[in-house]
């Protein structure tokens, strides 16, 4: 069995084409756990205190487990990888306006942004959830606030994701959601990139 991180198998999928193994499963597990947490306490346990601390405790923990995969992990899991800078990531911006921009085995820089963005939300909606637990902050305004804020805008954030993996899906002729069950994608072929450039 190949050691997680390692380079990415290549297996058949249909004639002519290859596929490639991008996600590994902690990539995958993180994902799949964010996904169903997230929806767990903004939906039917939002007003349930106990589950909806338990989730979000594990939610958190998914977190920190998965930002420091994103620094030891080989491939597309690593941050570097895949995180752009602004330069890299306004060109991308300009490509699509332009339905030029190219496909990327791994995350596209929009992604890449966004998924920072989603880690971001996650992490202040955690650490205020956190403090609203303890006598220190209990019932202080200003941390109730943020918390309720934050969790709207990641309501808006994960929407945009999810709107943003179908377009890319549809594009790419690509089953995004799919391949994050499976971990595996169509092979780089032509101008797709299969490793993005380090952020710059």
């Amino acid at each position: 069995m190949a050691e997680v991180g390692a380079a990415p198998l290549a297996v058949p999928a249909v004639p002519g084409k290859v596929r490639v193994r991008v996600w590994d499963p902690l990539v995958r597990i993180f994902h799949w756990t964010v996904a169903g947490g997230v929806i767990a306490n903004l939906t039917f346990l939002r007003h349930e205190e106990a589950p909806h601390i338990y989730v979000g405790y594990a939610v958190v923990a998914a977190l920190a487990i998965r930002l420091g995969w994103g620094f030891v992990a080989r491939g597309h899991a690593r941050f570097a990888s895949f995180v752009p800078g602004p330069r890299r990531l306004l060109g991308y911006f300009g490509a699509m306006m332009r339905h030029r921009e190219p496909r990327y085995v791994g995350h596209n820089p929009a992604g890449a942004a966004m998924i920072v963005l989603l880690m971001a939300l996650l992490a202040t909606v955690g650490t205020t959830g956190w403090m609203m637990g303890l006598d220190a902050f209990w019932g202080v305004a200003w941390v109730e606030t943020l918390h309720e804020v934050t969790a709207n805008l990641l309501i808006g954030a994960v929407a945009l994701h999810v709107i943003g993996a179908i377009v890319e899906s549809v594009r790419h002729r690509e089953n995004l959601p799919l391949a994050m069950i499976t971990g595996y994608k169509r092979a780089a072929e032509g101008t797709d990139i299969d490793h993005a450039p380090v952020a710059r």
